[in-house]
């Protein structure tokens, strides 16, 4: 990354980031916030020099040239913020909401396709935290101070710019982690007042859902490091009876992979002949396993088929559109489900909310 900008805290710099936790910590002074599910980004503004840094330190700049516009016209002339790049989608006759998908696809080499994407597909930035402010340094001071300072060098903000929404009542909070996952989000973020801004450090918290589902493993590939395991590819049924590839399974030990290689060769035998995902299998509209793209570059994306026999349980956070967000965790093996009872029908679907609510930090209006 280039250094553009000469503020008292620049680029590159590692955010503050957040520990998991299974329930809401509570505490005198704990301040609660959505958990917006897009790209971390620090946003350092000198002037006319606007750099969008990623959360692994990498310009974002050049993809989304209208954060860029919107932060020289509304942001404070001399700061560095903290917060998220997220984009809306809005369809027709349904609640507006997050959509992670689109803005993975705003990530593109040739500028012609940024360009025309930021008009297509615009996003949208959602600030959380202050570091700097004019040539004072904010990362030494407790978050009750820097959220206040915060809120007032950006009382003035108007969308596509926002201030997050936040709240010191538990009982609201548990509120809002269930209604805001209708409109996208990734569940809560839960902060201590008296907490500094430590770069890379795990200070806050993080609440999100934690389900299970039952699904058809139906191929594997093979880990890095050789002829063991890397992940399972998992399958679901939709009601006209085609088996979608809905995410993989990856989590387990170097003996584990090891294990599993020789636990799953039986199933191997015959996979191909009339595999759901290969050759005269497969049936249009069917989600099937990635082949390489942009985002897996020259990794060895291939994978080998297995008989669709055997059910587990995973645990999964939440969906993106049909398949799991996040990589699912083998919890269990189940010899009592047949693969044909894996269907997308058993998932618990959240209710739609309107993400505009929650961005103009009014969740609980009618």
């Amino acid at each position: 990354m280039n250094q553009v900008v000469v503020l008292p805290i620049n680029p590159p710099l590692e955010p503050m980031l957040a520990t998991s936790v299974p329930e809401l910590p509570t505490g005198e002074g704990m301040t609660y916030e959505p958990k917006w599910d897009g790209f971390r980004c620090i946003i350092f503004r000198d002037g006319d020099e606007v750099e969008l840094a990623s959360r692994g330190g990498k310009s974002m700049t050049r993809y989304f040239p209208e954060v860029v516009a919107q932060a020289r016209e509304q942001l404070p002339p001399r700061c560095v913020v903290d917060g998220e790049i997220v984009v809306v989608r809005r369809d027709e006759g349904a609640e507006p909401k997050l959509d992670f998908e689109m803005l993975g696809q705003r990530i593109h080499p040739a500028a012609s396709r940024v360009n025309m994407l930021a008009e297509a597909t615009p996003a949208s930035f959602i600030a959380f935290d202050l570091l700097a402010l004019g040539d004072e340094l904010f990362t030494e001071e407790p978050y009750e101070r820097r959220r206040a300072e915060l809120a007032k060098a950006l009382s003035s903000l108007v969308p596509p710019m926002y201030l997050t929404a936040t709240t010191a009542d538990a009982d609201t909070a548990r509120r809002w982690f269930e209604l805001f996952e209708g409109a996208g989000l990734d569940g809560l973020i839960a902060k201590p007042a008296d907490i500094t801004y430590e770069p890379g450090k795990r200070r806050m918290f993080k609440i999100k859902h934690s389900r299970t589902a039952d699904v058809v493993v139906v191929g594997y590939r093979h880990h890095k490091s050789g002829p063991v395991l890397g992940s399972m590819l998992l399958g679901l049924y939709d009601t006209d009876g085609r088996l979608h590839h809905v995410g993989a399974s990856a989590s387990f030990t170097a003996k584990r992979r090891e294990e599993l290689i020789g636990e799953l060769a039986p199933y191997r035998e015959g996979a191909e002949d009339d595999h759901p995902w290969l050759g005269d299998g497969w049936q249009t509209g069917q989600r099937v396993p990635n082949m390489p793209s942009r985002w897996t570059g020259k990794k060895d994306q291939s994978w080998i088929a297995l008989r669709p026999e055997l059910v587990i349980e995973v645990g999964y956070d939440a969906m993106e559109g049909d398949r799991f967000r996040h990589t699912a965790q083998f919890k269990r093996f189940r010899p009592d489900r047949t693969p044909e009872s894996c269907t997308y029908e058993q998932l618990d679907r959240p209710v739609r909310f309107n993400v505009d609510r929650v961005l103009a930090g009014r969740p609980e209006a009618g």
